[in-house]
């Protein structure tokens, strides 16, 4: 099973904080810088995001429809169930960022990477996973404001003010300039794909430090730590079946519901983390430490569907090596015109889908 780098940067990066805490002036410093960090991170999404093939994807609309509402109706309505599991597995705060969990957008790299590994519709993946980071920018901090209330330690309306100005408004500029900065954009991907890392690194350790200042950690026990990861083991594996099983009573073909399950059961790091920060602040530690571990877990358990899914009898077309690409997610050669609609009728992929959207809308780490 594979093990994410990243998350053994993020996990450095909390051991970093938890022995270097940032505080006085360097709190203020790191706070601003991450403020700073954030408005660029989603400046970037913006522009990265094709316009014209979200169109495109818009003739897909039952796939899309069904994967937004798995990401943003399915995965809440299971985390308000959660809250049954408090304070027997669960604390309280830990609750709060399982609930949060279930709020955030899809992943968009990794989607597209399993999607192509199972020999699904990779060009569909790509658009869902575009639309599910575009409409979270909005319902995320809207579901937030309606479930979490002032539970997260600090959610109240200023904190949709913040999300407007440092997630939304940097987005939109992005999205506005994308013709002008498109070439330059995609010339530099691999410089800014280390620029939106150690982005999303800086909120992390900013997060952290706050958190061991205050004092949070000392309500964390290795006993709850095991329950938690024993809900969000039971939270992924429902949300795969729902998503596998849902897609085949829908009458989706076979490459929509390989779509459909791996874009429609996964959260995102790289969104999640960044609006943790604005709408929790020095909560926002023990807010993504459940998404980071739901991370984790979903990469480890998808690859190995993925790789069983290319194995199946149904799967067709050669495994000749040309899958999608570790940094990127470029799909193989099933996403560049071998994609199928609903029912598995052939559809065609947008034109240069799985090249220009490769740049995608997140960091590697989905």
């Amino acid at each position: 099973m594979p093990i994410d780098p990243y998350i053994l940067l993020l996990l450095g990066t909390v051991g970093l904080a938890a022995l270097f805490p940032a505080s006085g002036t360097g709190a203020d410093v790191a706070s601003g810088a991450s403020t700073a960090a954030i408005a660029f991170l989603f400046f970037l999404y913006g522009a990265r995001l094709s316009t014209r093939e979200a169109v495109e994807g818009v003739k897909h609309w039952r796939l899309h429809t069904t994967v937004l509402v798995c990401t943003f109706v399915v995965f809440p309505l299971l985390g308000l169930a959660a809250r049954g599991l408090v304070p027997v597995f669960l604390t309280h705060d830990l609750y709060t960022g399982l609930l949060f969990l279930t709020l955030v957008p899809s992943t968009i790299q990794s989607s597209i990477a399993f999607t192509s590994i199972a020999r699904g519709n990779v060009p569909a993946a790509i658009c869902a996973g575009s639309f599910s980071s575009l409409a979270g920018i909005v319902i995320t901090p809207l579901l937030a404001a309606a479930l979490l209330g002032n539970s997260g330690g600090g959610f109240s309306a200023d904190a949709l003010v913040k999300i407007v100005l440092q997630l939304l408004v940097p987005f939109v500029a992005g999205q506005v300039l994308r013709p002008w900065i498109d070439a330059f954009i995609t010339r530099h991907k691999k410089v800014l794909g280390y620029v939106d890392r150690g982005s999303i690194l800086l909120v992390v350790y900013t997060a952290f430090s706050e958190g061991m200042v205050q004092g949070i950690w000392h309500q964390v026990s290795a006993v709850r730590l095991a329950g938690l990861l024993a809900v969000e083991a039971v939270l992924l594996a429902v949300m795969l079946v729902l998503t596998w099983y849902g897609g085949k009573a829908l009458h989706f073909g076979r490459e929509d519901r390989i779509a459909i399950q791996f874009a429609g059961s996964k959260k995102s790091l790289a969104s999640g983390l960044p609006m943790a920060s604005v709408l929790f602040g020095a909560h926002a530690s023990l807010a993504v430490l459940p998404l980071m571990l739901f991370h984790q877990m979903q990469l480890m358990v998808c690859a190995v569907i993925a790789k069983r899914r290319a194995r199946d009898p149904e799967a067709t077309g050669p495994s000749d090596g040309t899958g999608p690409d570790a940094t990127t997610g470029v799909g193989g050669t099933r996403g560049a015109g071998g994609a199928t609609g609903s029912g598995g009728n052939p559809r065609k992929a947008p034109p240069g889908a799985a090249s220009r959207s490769a740049v995608g809308t997140g960091t590697r780490s989905g």
